[in-house]
């Protein structure tokens, strides 16, 4: 896994809300980029919803919320649709995005990739990474965090 400091690895990928160019978010805004394991799982949905359920939070920080996963696009905008999600969901075929992160699978494969989040900050660093379903408090302390810093240099 990516660790804070490292630069963020760019990448470009089909979402349910089109295509997500990462280079088009660095410099104007910090992302909080998501990895999660699978759609229309309890934790995963759980996990999202409370992401859903804190969209002010994070427009107070003019954040990009990206949730990822190598899901097909169609079973991501069902489950967008279902669960009303207005942020992305990017389609990682090929895993190519979570091995750019250094995000591992799960300990039993068939269960997919790691829970993992990141923030990135407008910096395009990684300001922010770890494993597991992260609080809102603590992903928003996050993105203070990394505007506080942005703002120092």
């Amino acid at each position: 896994m990516l660790e804070a400091g490292t630069k963020a690895p760019l990448f470009e990928a089909e979402s349910t809300q089109g295509t997500i160019r990462l280079a088009d978010a660095i410099g104007t805004r910090p992302v909080v980029l998501i990895f999660y394991p699978k759609d229309e799982t309890p934790i995963c949905t759980k996990q999202l919803c409370a992401v859903r359920d804190s969209k002010e939070h994070y427009a107070k920080y003019n954040a990009l919320v990206l949730g990822v996963n190598p899901g097909s696009l169609e079973e991501h905008r069902k489950f967008a649709s279902k669960f009303l999600y207005d942020f992305p969901l990017i389609s990682d075929k090929g895993e190519t995005i979570r091995r750019q992160y250094d995000v591992g699978v799960n300990f039993l494969s068939f269960l997919g990739q790691q829970r993992v989040v990141f923030v990135i900050g407008k910096d395009g660093r990684v300001a922010y990474a770890r494993k597991g379903n992260r609080p809102t408090s603590e992903i928003i302390a996050a993105l203070e965090a990394a505007e506080r810093a942005g703002a120092r240099s």
